[in-house]
């Protein structure tokens, strides 16, 4: 086999995975330190998968995680890439802008500091 005939490396490499870029953590993890703070939230999990990412809240390590922060590029032109999903599935929140569907956690912030 010659030089010109070799494939590009970049042509064999895993499927590209969803991320969530460095504002878009800066947004999450500082909402994440506030509850950390009041004492809502004790631990964080990511995972990065090929159709979405996913930032999980936990109160404790060993549990189902109370939130899931998704992100999912192919629903960018629909409802919203971005959706806050509870504990059981639901979808409470979804839109286009982070900040405002991480209000709805916010909203619990100012309840449990009261």
């Amino acid at each position: 086999m010659s030089f010109d005939q070799v494939q590009p490396f970049s042509s064999f490499s895993d499927p590209q995975q969803v991320a969530f870029h460095r504002t878009e953590l800066s947004v999450i993890l500082s909402l994440y330190g506030r509850m950390v703070a009041a004492g809502e939230w004790r631990d964080y999990g990511i995972s990065t998968l090929r159709d979405l990412a996913v930032f999980s809240v936990f109160r404790r390590t060993a549990e189902h995680p109370l939130y899931r922060i998704e992100k999912r590029p192919k629903l960018r032109n629909r409802q919203g890439q971005y959706a806050v999903v509870g504990m059981d599935g639901q979808i409470l929140k979804r839109g286009h802008d982070l900040r405002m569907v991480l209000r709805v956690l916010e909203r619990k912030l100012i309840r449990s500091v009261t």
